[in-house]
């Protein structure tokens, strides 16, 4: 598995659409939750779909959250597993990884905007990284969330939706992604390409 790329089986419902994402790259993924397939993996993914408390049920049951905690690798958090990078969320009152300061709080609720957060909408760039590359302020990715880390030092890009929350982080080797890359076309296949070339 050296070299390889290593996808958390977190029961997230996104996780074949991301097997077929890193397929179109040309990228050996494989899905996983042995400690030791990840530890030696080049990089490490942690989709998400669903409910943070119940994502983060899975990882203790699979005796996993230490193992992520400890990777020194590139590791990328997408939708509800980038929320789980956090300290805890709102979203059930639940201590996530701590990997990333910070509580992810639920999207306000507003007439003409509702929650869940559906759709197309456009990255705003707070910083530079190369996780970015090729990828330009204004460019359209896809969402699906109720939940949204508050912007701060760590945000990279952030989306408007009513308030900006954070679209993309990091910190040292950690990086998140809100948005679906697996559902983002173009813009989404290239921040998985710049991903695996990190």
């Amino acid at each position: 598995m050296t070299n390889g790329v290593a996808i958390i089986d977190s029961g997230g419902a996104n996780i074949a659409s991301l097997e077929l994402a890193m397929e179109r790259l040309g990228v050996p993924a494989e899905l996983t939750t042995d400690p030791e397939k990840l530890r030696a993996a080049s990089h490490v993914i942690l989709p998400g779909v669903g409910a943070a408390a119940d994502c983060m049920g899975r990882l203790q049951k699979a005796g996993l959250v230490e193992t992520i905690r400890g990777l020194k690798q590139p590791v990328l958090g997408i939708c509800v597993g980038m929320q789980l990078l956090f300290d805890s969320s709102e979203e059930g009152d639940v201590q996530c990884l701590g990997l990333l300061p910070g509580r992810v709080r639920r999207l306000p609720d507003r007439d003409n905007l509702p929650v869940p957060h559906m759709g197309w909408n456009q990255l705003e760039f707070n910083g530079k990284t190369s996780l970015l590359n090729d990828i330009r302020p204004g460019d359209y990715v896809y969402f699906v969330h109720s939940y949204a880390a508050p912007v701060s030092e760590l945000t990279l890009a952030t989306t408007q939706y009513g308030d900006p929350f954070a679209a993309v982080v990091r910190r040292g080797n950690v990086y998140g992604a809100q948005f679906h890359p697996e559902r983002s076309a173009r813009i989404g296949a290239q921040l998985l390409r710049n991903f695996v070339q990190l």
